[in-house]
């Protein structure tokens, strides 16, 4: 039986073909269209519908540059199934280079969205009914906040084989098993009985090479392991994933200047010294102290904090120095790792 196209918004993309739909989302006050950009590639031959999308905070710009790596790939050109790529979800937050919406609201906090409700339950609909009501499984591509930077990682509810199987195959050394969040694409995803993995890596408003590539090699294995694509053509990472059993955020008991002195990826033990915190003058200085032993998968690279504020996110595992070694042989792969799979080699960014 042949394959039935795929219509998205009045457009329709037939199998073998490959098209960019843009769907109208809102009239600026100066009148100009804001359009959600969607890439479709609908293969001959069926197979699931997997959707990669990024940005839904407007200033995690990481998963922009992976999905236009992912869309440059040769093996795109015999793929089984369908690849949905969106960009940039929240079109508003990226033009302002702001994780929120012009009303400040959190885009991430909005689905399933509504037709009547806020600009971001508007958009969170638009982007539900329009586009993952075709998915079959989704992959969500974030950052950390502004000024602060996470270790590649995959989040995911891992009590959901399919989601459990979707973040192994990702293959980061990271696996945190988080609770669903009221508003989340994860939740709706969930909600709907459609398997999301949400990968986090790098910092807001800032490319990073590393994450990058491992973000475009964790996709590839998603599609590899999902029949997608050959086996024959994904070249597949070596190593075990680990699933964090908790995790925790140390945080600043003064105000004062931030001055870090352990990397993302270290393991650490409870009470050990991770940082100092010195008043201007330096008489008053205080050692910032793990809270519990684990591993560093999220870091404040912002000098100034203030008392409470979050400063290092600590993993806990049980086998914590394991879990460290294979981090350090994942990041010595990718500085190493100069096998662009696209059409010619592209120069790193640095």
């Amino acid at each position: 039986m042949p394959r039935q196209a795929l219509t998205i918004n009045g457009t329709t993309v037939r199998p073998g073909e490959r098209r960019t739909i843009d769907i109208p989302a809102a009239l600026l006050y100066t009148h100009a269209p804001v359009t959600l950009p969607v890439q479709v590639i609908h293969g001959r031959r069926s197979g699931p519908v997997l959707l990669v999308n990024a940005a839904i905070h407007g200033d995690e710009i990481n998963g922009v540059e992976i999905i236009r790596r992912v869309l440059q790939l040769p093996v795109l050109k015999r793929l089984r199934g369908t690849l949905m790529a969106v960009p940039i979800v929240n079109v508003f937050g990226f033009t302002d280079r702001s994780r929120y919406l012009p009303d400040r609201r959190d885009l991430n906090r909005a689905f399933p969205g509504s037709q009547r409700g806020s600009l971001a339950g508007r958009l969170a609909n638009l982007f539900r009914t329009e586009v993952l009501a075709h998915a079959t499984h989704v992959i969500d591509l974030h950052t950390a906040a502004i000024h602060r930077e996470n270790l590649p990682q995959i989040r995911a509810n891992l009590d959901d084989d399919d989601c459990a199987a979707m973040a192994r195959a990702f293959g980061t050394p990271v696996i945190v098993n988080t609770p669903l969040i009221e508003g989340s694409l994860r939740k709706t995803c969930s909600d709907e009985n459609r398997p999301v993995v949400t990968y986090e890596a790098g910092e807001a408003l800032r490319f990073d090479e590393a994450s990058i590539k491992a973000g475009v090699q964790g996709v590839l294995q998603v599609m590899w392991h999902l029949g997608m694509v050959a086996q024959s053509r994904v070249r597949r990472r070596r190593g075990n994933s680990y699933a964090a059993n908790t995790s925790s955020w140390t945080r600043a008991e003064q105000d004062g200047m931030f001055r870090a002195i352990v990397p993302l990826g270290e393991h650490v033990e409870e009470g050990q010294a991770l940082g100092y915190i010195a008043d201007p003058f330096g008489e008053k200085e205080i050692p910032v102290e793990a809270g519990t032993s684990g591993i560093v998968i999220g870091r404040n690279n912002l000098p100034l904090v203030h008392e409470g504020e979050a400063l290092f996110h600590i993993a806990r595992f049980d086998a914590s120095r394991r879990v460290a070694r294979y981090v350090q042989a994942f990041n010595r792969e990718l500085e190493e790792d100069q096998d662009w799979q696209g059409p010619e080699p592209e120069p790193p960014i640095v």
